[in-house]
């Protein structure tokens, strides 16, 4: 017996009266003395599990020590690489220490027994004959996760002349608990000669989880919600007329992108069990009126031009805008592809561009511009200031024109017009109403039919007709946007070299080259469609109830002024003459 037992048997001598045979069944007391103190595990490690001073798992530990002397302190971690899911650990922490602590009461008890077991028999034996020694063997025991995927191994000793820990033992072990998938072979192969091996927490295998699939998903190219956006520019000016509330599509363009869902991948537990997955759910396109599915159904296009919408439900294509009331402030500026319909006014300083045909059932005000890439139609008139701008590339119908610049490709009917300036490159239409022309220019390349042309004051009223006026007119904008750019680049150039010196000339140098190059197209059309009209000077002609004098009639070069008042008069070119009848 060693110095250390003998003290331990004087310190912990049994009371009176009790067998001897309980000496192997030590008091509490005594193991607490024997115990190692709880080894310094970090409190704040979720995978480290710290068990009482009472846990039969130490009292294991020290009958070992008893019989192999030195032995590592007992670890219990449940994740050493940390690579194991935090919120699994935490579940599963409570259920290892209940399971743990029946395994280890279970093998205390089956030690102590075999050890009762080996005295009796002892005993029994006759003296002279050897008896064979008995013990238990090494003794892997598995916790495994709730969901089957992880498993763990914590080794108990041999007890006796039991085996050690063998790769057969462990391998025959994990057969029997049915853990045959996943498994760590660099664990098995080095548990059998760690010397960490008893009494220490062990992954030992790791199955496969299941990954349920994605949801398929809609990618928007345009907002489903309309939201008021104002932009800054270089200046930190804002132009409150721009709220960008509406949003063109044109034919066949996508409005939205389907992300189809992705199959589940099914997993398997460390018990070579089959853990389903669930494939990602599909989600229909949000398909609504003019639009459609495209053939490999992944895409919504529009089916025409016009703004798209969500109603809630499904994005839709409206070819026709409304307007309940007034261009203002409320609606900003409109630029559309479609047709617009407008209840109220065109208030000033606002903008309404469409590819489509415009529809205005109040005034288009003074310093405005309305451009329609279809017909215009204005109700209630057009009172303008002389910056107000009005274009249409077919027809313009409006109850009178005032003050303003009408460019328009085909015809213009209308009960006056009053110091306009009018390209038309049909025919000029003035016979309901008033039927009058007073003041301005008129240059149709048709006719001109008014009731009446120009007033008894004889205020200046110029009627031209033939040619190509609205290719003039593009010509003549083109040319005073050159001058104004020429102008705004020697300003520039006259000030303090600066970044912001730098930027705007570089812009306006662009804007430059962009407007020279359209004037040199505009003159190359203009050579062509003169080289088609030779010989066709003469169709212009001029219809009108009363001519005043003052009225001045051109056909190209010629040009003819009235002296007297004209009723019931015809003009036209004859010869290479204005001949008025």
């Amino acid at each position: 017996m060693s110095i250390r037992d003998k003290l331990a048997s004087i310190l912990f001598k049994p009371k009176a009266g009790k067998p001897a045979e309980e000496e192997t069944h030590a008091p509490p007391a005594q193991l607490e003395q024997e115990m190692p103190e709880a080894p310094p595990f970090m409190a704040e490690d979720p995978a480290v599990i710290r068990l009482p001073g009472e846990h039969p798992l130490y009292q294991l530990y020290n009958l070992r020590r008893k019989e192999a002397g030195a032995l590592p302190t007992p670890r219990l971690c449940m994740d050493e690489d940390g690579v194991l899911p935090e919120d699994m650990v935490q579940k599963e922490r409570n259920r290892l220490q209940t399971a743990l602590k029946n395994a280890c009461g279970f093998r205390l008890k089956s030690t102590r027994n075999s050890g009762n077991k080996h005295k009796r028999d002892k005993k029994g034996e006759n003296e002279e004959q050897e008896p064979e020694s008995e013990g238990l063997d090494a003794f892997p025991w598995f916790f495994v996760s709730s969901d089957k995927l992880y498993a763990w191994v914590l080794v108990f000793p041999p007890v006796g002349n039991g085996r050690e820990l063998s790769r057969e033992i462990l391998l025959g072990a994990m057969e029997e608990q049915g853990i045959v998938y996943g498994v760590d072979e660099r664990v098995v192969d080095r548990l059998p000669h760690d010397g960490n091996r008893y009494f220490t927490l062990f992954l030992a295998a790791q199955g496969k989880p299941a990954f349920d699939g994605k949801n398929g998903n809609i990618v928007d190219y345009f907002p489903r919600s309309v939201e008021r956006v104002l932009e800054v520019d270089e200046f930190d000016q804002v132009d409150y007329t721009a709220l960008n509330l509406i949003h063109n599509v044109k034919e066949g363009q996508e409005i939205c992108r389907l992300i189809r869902p992705t199959e589940g991948e099914p997993g398997r537990t460390v018990l070579d069990q089959e853990i389903p997955a669930k494939s990602g759910k599909a989600v229909p396109l949000p398909k609504g009126r003019n639009t459609e599915i495209s053939e490999d159904g992944d895409a919504l296009v529009a089916l025409s031009a016009g703004h798209v919408e969500f109603t809630g439900r499904s994005f839709q294509v409206k070819p026709v805008m409304d307007v309940p009331g007034n261009v203002d402030f409320s609606t900003g500026n409109i630029k559309f592809l479609g047709d617009v319909n407008i209840k109220g006014d065109v208030l000033t300083g606002f903008t309404v561009r469409a590819m489509g045909s415009i529809w205005v059932g109040g005034v288009v005000e003074a310093g405005s511009t309305v451009e329609a890439g279809g017909d215009l139609t204005v109700v209630k008139g057009i009172l303008g200031d002389g910056t107000t701008t009005v274009r249409a590339q077919r027809c313009i119908f409006s109850k009178y024109v005032e003050n303003a610049t009408i460019y328009v490709r085909e015809n213009l009917q209308t009960d006056a017009i009053i110091n306009g300036s009018i390209y038309c490159n049909g025919e000029v239409l003035v016979r309901s109403g008033r039927g009058a022309i007073m003041g301005g220019r008129v240059w149709a390349a048709q006719k001109v039919s008014a009731a009446v042309v120009g007033s008894k004051s004889e205020c200046r009223t110029a009627i031209a007709l033939g040619g190509l006026p609205c290719t003039n007119f593009e010509r003549e904008l083109v040319r005073k946007e050159l001058k104004q750019l020429e102008m705004e680049r020697e300003k520039l150039e006259c000030q303090l070299d600066s970044p912001v010196k730098e930027s705007l000339l570089s812009k306006v140098r662009v804007k430059l080259n962009t407007a020279e190059l359209r004037l040199q197209q505009l003159e190359e059309d203009l050579e062509d469609i003169r080289e088609e009209l030779r010989g066709r000077e003469e169709e212009g002609r001029l219809e009108c109830g009363v001519a005043y004098a003052g009225t001045e009639i051109s056909f190209g070069e010629e040009m003819v002024r009235l002296r007297h008042e004209e009723r019931q008069c015809v003009a036209k070119m004859v010869c290479g003459e204005i001949v008025v009848m």
